[in-house]
């Protein structure tokens, strides 16, 4: 499981936008990208040719549950 300290200190490898822990992946919270970015074996994979793009309504969804901004 990645802990907080962890998640505190990195980002978007894209856009440098914070990220959040959603299941097994580590959601981009920048409206720009909605990169997902996937945890294999409690290790993010922080590489954008590995990640993928989330549709609009369920990377809403996401920030929702994370109280983070949708514009």
């Amino acid at each position: 499981m990645i802990n907080d300290e962890l998640l505190a200190i990195i980002c978007c490898p894209e856009t440098k936008a914070d990220l959040v822990l959603y299941g097994d992946f580590l959601i981009s919270t920048s409206s720009e990208s909605r990169r997902r970015y996937k945890i294999v074996d409690d290790i993010p994979v922080l590489l954008v040719d590995d990640s993928d793009i989330m549709e609009e309504e369920e990377w809403k969804e996401v920030m929702k549950k994370h109280n983070k901004a949708t514009e």
